[in-house]
């Protein structure tokens, strides 16, 4: 197994991990409540039902932290076969929560204060 960071800009974190097990067996730890309970606990998510799946290859949890401030996020599973039989897994973990929507700003052209030419 490995694993790789990608850093893009935003509120979140994506990581990759190559993994031998084929798509369908990852698929199972991701998607039956029994299977994924075991390594990740139902007390970090915000409710037990996903919010959104493509059956087979992505499916996405609300989340919720446990101590103030009580942040929500987003947490995607994507899986992809790999050229070995094995499969590509890529969680990208994005922060939703309301709170954070007035701190960015989108490009526009009266955002910016107006110059004058002397």
């Amino acid at each position: 197994m490995s694993d790789t960071v990608y850093d893009e800009p935003g509120h979140g974190i994506e990581q990759a991990y190559e993994l031998s097990e084929p798509p369908e067996k990852v698929w199972r730890a991701l998607s039956i409540q029994a299977l994924w309970e075991h390594w990740l606990p139902e007390a970090a998510l915000a409710g037990p039902e996903p919010v959104a799946v493509t059956p087979g290859e992505e499916v996405s949890y609300r989340m919720r932290e446990a101590a103030p401030p009580y942040l929500e996020s987003t947490v995607t599973f994507r899986i992809v076969p790999n050229g070995t039989g094995g499969t590509c897994l890529r969680i990208i973990h994005d922060l939703t929560d309301a709170r954070f929507a007035p701190l960015t700003k989108a490009a526009a052209n009266h955002n910016a204060p107006r110059l004058r030419a002397a």
